[in-house]
């Protein structure tokens, strides 16, 4: 009985301490070293820290984004707990300022995150010191000077200090302490000069990142000797030289990405040592020779993208039999020879760009199996059978993107079948020379928002169900044979009338397009949404007038109707297009005033209506001040500053009358003039002058579409 007593007292007492020992770490407060630490960090920002109110609290360890360790175990009348401050974590506060050197002084700190803020200055490296920092992420800050790699803290292991404005050599030679770093990120900065030597020594490295800097010369040796790295970026930089065959040391890679760079000669057969490698990119680059057959076999590889190189050989060296898992493959801009038909049996296959290579032969039947693709590209090679390719493509039931540019050359463009590109958003089968008609099957792609068939020689009447087209923004038609009038349903374009009820943009996997509207000019896009509103209906041959429900294309940014057949005058109802770019009516043969009400439209940049037979007075407000006389000849009745004085008023138009009176117009564009000078402004005298120069020439214009 008596032990029984003993033991229950002994457990009451253990009972006691314990939860006296929790009571007293429930009142731990921060150290004082560490609040001074930080209220020193708070004072040199420009911005306060939600959260923080230290002249209130002087508990640090409450204040968001800081995490302390447990106090040590004291002895029960010891009144001096204190916690020590282990993690400092604030991203994307939107915190303004410098970094105070006197984190430095938090000796116990482990994690620092002070990333997605706007915080400038050079870092301060003592915090690099600290014993044991593990955890430092400064992406996407604008800290400048010298890159803080001067490192002596031994238990680092993760390192991101992307996107910042830094300067420096990279210097490796912190991994003779920092011997645990598993992470470094140093992409986006101002690094330049070439990469010393000591990677060796990061034996534990698995993530190197060193892409989007001024980086150069050849890659020291060691920097194949970890053997752990599974990420390895370094594209977008300078270096140069041939790739080493040490490559396949990095046995455990998943991703390597070598573009934008100058890399030179033959790639290394070494792919059969890298067999976990997932995504390999070598874009832009300039290596030559055929693939090595290593690579051509990898089994697991689902990213390969090798375009604008000087590859050649048989497009067969990619062998669909062993990469069993390829589900994104861009050779595009290069020398491939040979027919495509081997591909059908990459049975992942979600995004193909063979673009600008020397491709031949029939479109396959075969393709049709690829039921998983998305995006295809063809542009740019000698691949034939329209017919063919639409009939197998159509089976794709997922495709969204599909470019046929500049192939099928001279063949009829298929009509007399049902084809169905339901899923279809963006259609190119430009510059093929095609005949025929204007499809109508094309109406049945319900989800089109980009079509481009220009530079044919399709004629006949443009059919006025493309107007269906409900998400249809983007519609080129120019350089064709078209005849007729301007269906009036265009007027119509429900994408037009009210953009924001468009599909979401689609993001163009695997590569980007280059479309090119004239000889000195063209623009890049990587997702649909980033193409401009457009109806662009140039040298055919259509007559007729211009529709003045043209001005319910509210969000239209470019109306090119050159070099057709149209006459009447210029509906005043083209100054309701609020953010209109680029207007060409130029070479034809309308007749009348220039609306004087066009001078409201803030955001024209390019304006031509030369070569017709308009009179009268040219408009002097607003962006007409910036157009040169280029961009009026060839009308003998027009009088202006651009031109000749006017000897007469002119008084407006029985038209401008009338929408005078139409508050709807006329309220809308009087509000106009309270908005700033926008793109128009920005594009200035010069740029108007050279694209009104380049659009008068006699000679067409060039347009194309590449795939890079």
């Amino acid at each position: 009985m008596g032990i029984t007593i003993l033991f229950f007292f002994r457990f009451l007492c253990c009972c006691f301490f314990f939860y006296a020992q929790v009571f007293i770490s429930i009142d731990a407060k921060c150290h004082p070293d560490d609040l001074k630490a930080l209220k020193s960090f708070v004072d040199r920002l420009h911005t306060s820290v939600q959260g923080w109110d230290y002249g209130s609290s002087s508990d640090c360890c409450s204040w968001k984004g800081v995490t302390c360790s447990n106090p040590p175990a004291l002895k029960f009348n010891d009144s001096n707990v204190f916690s020590r401050v282990v993690g400092l974590e604030l991203p994307g506060e939107r915190l303004r300022g410098n970094v105070s050197p006197s984190l430095g002084d938090l000796v116990k700190l482990k994690t620092l995150n002070l990333s997605d803020n706007f915080l400038t200055n050079s870092f301060p490296p003592n915090l690099f010191s600290l014993q044991n920092l593990e955890v430092v992420d400064i992406s996407s800050n604008e800290f400048y000077g010298y890159a803080p790699l001067n490192i002596t803290s031994p238990s680092i292991t993760f390192l991101d200090i992307s996107k910042n404005k830094l300067i420096g050599e990279v210097d490796p030679g912190f991994c003779h302490i920092a011997k645990q770093i598993q992470t470094l990120k140093l992409s986006s900065n101002r690094l330049h000069g070439k990469v010393l030597p000591a990677f060796g020594n990061c034996s534990f490295l698995e993530e190197l990142s060193l892409a989007s800097n001024f980086l150069s010369g050849d890659l020291p040796q060691d920097l194949f000797a970890m053997s752990k790295l599974k990420v390895l970026d370094l594209s977008d930089n300078g270096f140069s030289g041939e790739l080493s065959f040490q490559l396949g040391n990095l046995s455990n890679l998943l991703y390597l990405d070598l573009s934008f760079n100058q890399f030179s000669r033959l790639l290394p057969d070494v792919f059969f040592n890298l067999r976990t490698l997932e995504q390999f990119a070598a874009s832009s680059n300039n290596f030559t020779g055929v693939l090595p057959v290593s690579l051509g076999n990898s089994p697991s590889i689902t990213t390969l993208s090798l375009d604008n190189n000087s590859f050649s050989g048989s497009i067969d060296v990619i062998n669909c039999s062993a990469m069993v898992r390829l589900a994104s493959l861009n050779l595009g801009s290069n020398h491939f020879i040979g027919q495509i038909g081997s591909l059908s049996s990459c049975s992942q296959l979600r995004v193909v760009n063979l673009g600008k290579n020397r491709l031949d032969g029939d479109f396959p039947e075969s393709f049709k199996n690829l039921r998983s693709l998305s995006h295809i590209s063809i542009s740019r090679n000698g691949i034939r059978n329209l017919s063919a390719a639409l009939t197998a493509l159509q089976h794709c039931k997922n495709l969204t993107v599909l470019i046929l540019t500049f192939n099928f050359h001279g063949e009829m463009m298929p009509t007399n079948l049902n084809f169905r590109f339901e899923n279809t958003r963006l259609f190119v089968i430009a510059n093929c020379r095609l005949t025929g008609s204007m499809p109508q099957w094309l109406s049945s792609s319900t989800k089109l928002q980009i079509l481009d068939v220009s530079w044919n020689s399709l004629s006949g009447e443009i059919p006025s169900s493309i107007a269906d087209l409900q998400y249809l923004f983007y519609l080129d038609l120019s350089n064709n044979s078209f005849s007729g009038s301007i269906p009036r349903s265009f007027t119509q374009f429900h994408s037009l009338v009210n953009l924001s009820n468009s599909l979401k943009g689609e993001i163009f996997e695997g590569f980007s397009f280059f479309s090119r509207r004239s000889q000195s000019a063209g623009r890049q896009y990587k997702q649909l949404l980033g193409f401009p509103p457009l109806v662009d209906l140039s040298y055919n041959e259509l007559s007729g007038t211009i529709w003045p429900e043209f001005g319910n294309l509210k969000d239209l940014h470019v109306l090119d109707l050159s070099n057709n057949k149209l006459t009447g005058e210029i509906p005043s109802t083209v100054a309701k297009l609020m953010v209109l770019e680029f207007l060409d009516l130029s070479y034809n043969n309308l007749r009348g005033r220039i609306p004087s009400s066009l001078a409201n439209l803030n955001f024209l940049s390019t304006f031509n209506v030369s070569y017709n037979h308009l009179e009268g007075p040219i408009p002097s407000a607003g962006q007409f001040h910036t157009f040169p006389n280029s961009c009026f000849v060839g009308n003998d009745g027009l009088c202006g500053f651009q031109t000749v004085a006017c000897k007469e008023e002119f008084g407006p138009t029985n038209e401008e009358k009338a929408i005078g009176e139409d508050e709807d117009v006329d309220e809308s564009l009087g509000s106009l003039m309270k908005v700033p000078l926008g793109v128009g402004a920005a594009v200035g005298f010069v740029s108007t002058a050279a694209v009104c120069f380049f659009s008068g020439m006699v000679f067409p214009r060039e347009r194309k579409w590449e795939v890079q």
